[in-house]
């Protein structure tokens, strides 16, 4: 398993009108924690769309417990259980300030050919650079 943790704090664009952080923005949050777990690997998605290979989102699934609310200070827990094949699925939990539990979550995504539009399998040097946590 690959265990990556990213902090963000709640703006307060982010949040709807009782305070809380709108249900949907939970979905950029969990993008910023891929995102960063991919930059903690050496990569970024620029260098994966350079080398033709998309992303594109195939299921999300999210479980909400308590509500985030404006200024909090929330880090974002994102792991991989798997290697990714054609497929990769990114599991998240989102804690406030205090280490409480207020989401989780799940967000699969599709290693597709930017000219085929067909899924591929993901690139080897991810592979190469996750092997060592799933041995």
């Amino acid at each position: 398993m690959f265990l990556s943790a990213h902090q963000v704090r709640v703006r307060y664009a982010e949040t709807d009108q009782m305070g809380y952080v709108y249900y949907g923005r939970y979905a950029d949050f969990y993008e910023v924690g891929r995102t960063e777990m991919i930059r903690k690997l050496g990569f970024t998605y620029r260098e994966f769309e350079e080398a033709g290979i998309m992303m594109p989102v195939r299921e999300i699934k999210i479980r909400y417990f308590k509500p985030a609310r404006y200024d909090d200070l929330l880090t974002i827990k994102t792991s991989l259980k798997t290697l990714p094949g054609a497929r990769i699925t990114f599991h998240y939990e989102v804690f406030n300030e205090q280490a409480k539990l207020l989401n989780t979550g799940e967000v699969t995504l599709v290693f597709i050919g930017d000219q085929s539009r067909r899924p591929v399998r993901a690139p080897e040097k991810l592979l190469q650079a996750l092997q060592p946590f799933f041995t």
